[in-house]
């Protein structure tokens, strides 16, 4: 009974001994939420995690861009746009619904419809070439719409970063 004693002491002192080692130390998030960097950090990590995103999902037989990747294909503007060595594959494709032919026009639109709103947003056109798979590059096989949805994009590839 008096080694268990003498066990859970110890035990209590080194969990004690753990939690006062992290006082008065800053952390990242600390160094992060203050100072004037704060904001500038947070718009920063908001730019990365929109880069970071190299796919635009559209609707059904649809090639508008949804206005939920506005911010998206605006940061991938402003990065390339600094960066006038980056060339940009738009890689247009659709779900196996329809014909080939119709499917490959299909994943065209919605290329040129990305590339519209990069070259708007100041992307120079040598800086960017479209092409469409239509429906021969499925990301996910199944005959179903949580397949079909996934295969409805556009694939920014980047090249010479």
């Amino acid at each position: 009974m008096r080694r268990l004693t003498e066990l859970l002491l110890i035990g209590g002192m080194a969990v004690s001994m753990a939690a006062c080692s992290g006082i008065g130390k800053k952390t990242d998030e600390t160094k992060i939420e203050g100072g004037t960097g704060g904001a500038s950090m947070a718009a920063g990590d908001e730019s990365q995690a929109a880069l970071a995103k190299r796919v635009i999902y559209f609707d059904f037989d649809n090639s508008t861009v949804k206005s939920e990747y506005q911010p998206v294909l605006a940061a991938h503007a402003e990065y390339i746009t600094g960066h006038p060595d980056i060339r940009v594959v738009l890689e247009g494709h659709a779900d196996e619904r329809g014909s080939r032919e119709y499917n490959i026009a299909l994943g065209e639109r919605r290329a040129k419809a990305v590339q519209q709103l990069l070259t708007v947003q100041g992307v120079a056109q040598k800086q960017l070439q479209v092409i469409s798979f239509g429906e021969e590059r499925p990301v996910a096989l199944g005959h179903d719409e949580s397949a079909w949805s996934l295969n409805r994009r556009v694939e920014l590839l980047y090249s010479g970063e």
